[in-house]
C-alpha cells in the first residue's frame, strides 16, 4: 500500500493520464465517424459498448507490453521508439480519423470502433506500459480515468489543443521523460545510471530537450514550406 501511495506512483499516474489525453484525443472522433449514421437512440449504446470493447483490448494489450518490457533489452528498444512517437506527436498532421467509415448497424459501428481504436492507440500502448514500470494496477487505473474523458470529451480535447498548442508539447515531453527513464532503467545500464546519478539525468533532459528542439524546428520547417 505504501507503494501506491509514494510519489513516484503519482507521478507516473499523471504521466499515464497526460499521454493518453494527448495521443488519444483524435482517436475519440473514430466513435462518432463510426456512428454517425445509426438514428440518434443507437448512438448512446454504440458509443458506451464501443468504449467498453477498446477499454478492455487496450488493457489487455497494455498489460501485455508491460510484461514484454520485462525481457533483457526491450526496454532499451521501447524507449527509442517512444522518442520517434514524441517528435512525430509535435511534426505530424493528423488527420488519420478520415479514413474511417460509418456503419448502419449497431454491431457494425461497435466492431469499427474496437478495431480503430486498436490499431490507431498502439502508440499509447507503448508510451503507457513504459510510464507504468510494471504497475499492472497503474494500468488499469489510467484506462479508467483517461479513456471515459476522452470519449464523452474528445471534442473538447481538441478545441483546447487547437486553441493550446503548448498541450502537444507537454504531452510530447512526457513521452521524452517516459522514454529517457526507459532507458536508463534497462537493465543492463541501470547498473551504471545509478552509481553516475548527474549522467543517468543529464541523458533523460537531453532526451526531453532534443526531442522538443527538434519538432518546433520541423514544425517551423513544415510552416515556412506549406
Amino acid at each position: 500500500m505504501a507503494d501506491f501511495l509514494s510519489l513516484e506512483f503519482f507521478q507516473a499516474l499523471i504521466s499515464i493520464v497526460i499521454i493518453d489525453l494527448v495521443l488519444a484525443g483524435d482517436n475519440a472522433i473514430v466513435i462518432g465517424l463510426a456512428a454517425r449514421n445509426l438514428p440518434k437512440d443507437k448512438q448512446k449504446p454504440v458509443i458506451i459498448g464501443g468504449t467498453l470493447g477498446a477499454i478492455v483490448i487496450r488493457a489487455i494489450a497494455t498489460l501485455v507490453v508491460v510484461w514484454l518490457l520485462k525481457i533483457p533489452g526491450l526496454l532499451l528498444v521501447g524507449g527509442l521508439i517512444l522518442i520517434w512517437i514524441g517528435y512525430k506527436l509535435l511534426v505530424e498532421e493528423k488527420g488519420q480519423e478520415d479514413d474511417v467509415k460509418a456503419s448502419n448497424s449497431m454491431w457494425g459501428a461497435i466492431g469499427t470502433i474496437i478495431v480503430a481504436d486498436a490499431v490507431m492507440g498502439l502508440d499509447n500502448v507503448l508510451a503507457i506500459a513504459g510510464a507504468a514500470h510494471g504497475h499492472y494496477l497503474l494500468v488499469i487505473i489510467g484506462l479508467l480515468i483517461s479513456v471515459p474523458v476522452i470519449v464523452w470529451g474528445s471534442t473538447l480535447i481538441l478545441k483546447w489543443i487547437e486553441r493550446f498548442p503548448v498541450i502537444i508539447y507537454i504531452g510530447s515531453g512526457v513521452l521524452a521523460w517516459t522514454a529517457g527513464k526507459m532507458i536508463v532503467d534497462e537493465p543492463f545500464l541501470k547498473g551504471f545510471f545509478e552509481e553516475q546519478p548527474v549522467m543517468k539525468y543529464g541523458l533523460i533532459l537531453l532526451i526531453v530537450v532534443g526531442v522538443l528542439t527538434l519538432g518546433r524546428l520541423s514544425k517551423k520547417k513544415q510552416a515556412t514550406q506549406g
